[in-house]
This record gives structure tokens, sequence and C-alpha cells, in this order.
């Protein structure tokens, strides 16, 4: 049963309204809205990255974390296209949870190979998509959403780039934990945030008990997680501090 009964008073009361609207805005977190992404045309092969677009959207990579739907990469490539950012960053190689990866779970007929990695699959929609190859950083370790942010991080140290501002493109109900782990893996970077909505959107979340569950996990995972002892990089900041 729904945690909400619209039948109770004929719709969601208005005195619930308000915790739905406080979480949905805590978790729901948007920067570049799902409409921008085009503004430079098609290709960005040979021109200024960033040319014509705001400078508070200019970034300097685009991370992906890992992931099974087609989408994310599409949108991350997208964005580079569009000069956003001159490197894409796909990071993940399969649930930890699961130990292997599971396959396409959209777009399955368009992208038909049989991916041992999300990290593979990614790049694989990157390429397709046109994002030049020598632009597309390969993280394929990672097994949960802290892990795409600290190893991302250790890829980027490795190459000497030490990003000022980066774009995260992920689900939209996930913002919110991948803003925490990115945020305590690059403290110095500004971070802006390039959802992709699927069938769980801000709109919708709290009317089915798919939603609700999705959200409401997301939140739990906030709590128990954001903790020194599962992000040692937490710790190190608060003896920083």
């Amino acid at each position: 049963m729904s945690i909400w009964d619209e039948r109770a008073c004929g719709g969601i009361c208005m005195m619930d309204m308000r915790i739905i609207n406080d979480i949905t805005d805590f978790i729901f977190l948007e920067d570049i809205p799902a409409g921008q992404g085009t503004e430079n045309g098609d290709s960005a092969e040979g021109a200024d990255f960033g040319e014509g677009l705001p400078s508070k959207t200019k970034a300097d990579v685009i991370f992906i974390p890992g992931g099974s739907y087609a989408e994310l990469p599409e949108r991350a490539a997208q964005l580079w296209k569009a000069g956003y950012a001159p490197y894409v960053l796909p990071s993940g190689r399969y649930s930890v949870t699961i130990g292997k990866f599971t396959g396409v779970k959209s777009k399955a007929d368009t992208y038909r190979k049989d991916y041992a990695t999300e990290c593979e699959f990614y790049t694989d929609v990157l390429l397709a998509n046109g994002v030049a190859p020598d632009c597309i950083l390969q993280e394929d370790e990672a097994q949960f959403t802290a892990e795409n942010a600290r190893l991302s991080r250790k890829l980027l140290d490795t190459k000497g780039l030490h990003p000022k501002k980066a774009i995260i493109c992920c689900k939209g109900f996930h913002a919110r934990r991948c803003l925490m782990y990115y945020q305590l893996c690059f403290p110095d970077t500004e971070l802006l945030i390039a959802p992709v909505e699927g069938k769980v959107t801000r709109e919708n979340w709290y009317r089915t008990e798919a939603g609700q569950r999705r959200v409401l996990g997301e939140l739990a995972r906030l709590g128990t997680q954001f903790t020194p002892e599962h992000m040692p990089e937490m710790a190190e900041a608060m003896k920083l501090g």
C-alpha cells in the first residue's frame, strides 16, 4: 500500500505536500536542465569548447556514474557536442551485489553488444553518439557510487587533470547522493548536476510504491552513508576542518 493514501482525502492532503516538496527539492537536483545541451550544434569537432555558453556552465569534465541505461551517456554526449566540457569520464564495472554486468536496460535494440562492464557500455554509447575517442577517459573498476567518485578522482590524478568545474550526468533521483560522493572526492571542484529523468521523476515519485522505494531509499542511504566510516574522504575532510 502507498505510504500516502490519496483516497483518504480525495487526493494528497495539503499537510502532506510540504514534506513531499521538501524531499523532492532535496533529492532531485538540477543545474543544467534536460532541454539544454544543443546550443552549439550537432558537433564540437574542431570547435572552441564552451564558446557561446554561459561561463557558469562551462566545465572541464563530464562524469557519468555507472549504470545500464543508455540515456545517461547519450545525455553526456549531447553536452560534449555542445561544448560543455572537453572530456567525458564514464565510470563503472558492475554492481558489487550482482557480480557481473547484467545487460543493457534501455535501448537494447540500438546498443546490441555483449558488454563486460558498465564503462564499456557507456563508452560504446558515447562513441555511437559522436564523442571523439581521445576525449573519453575510462574508469572500469568501480562497483558502487562511492567508488565511481573515488576511482574517477584517482584516474584524473594520474593524468594530471584537476578540474575546477565538472558536470555529473546521473538519474534524477540519484542526483543528491552522486553530489555527496563527488563533492567529498573533489572538494576543490564546483559540481553541476545534469539529470536524466526516467520513469521516476520529481513530479511522480510519490504516486507509486516503486517511486517511493527509489526516492526514500536514496534518502535513507544518504543518512547511513554520510559517515567517516563509510567515506574515508569525509574523515580526512573533518581532520582538515
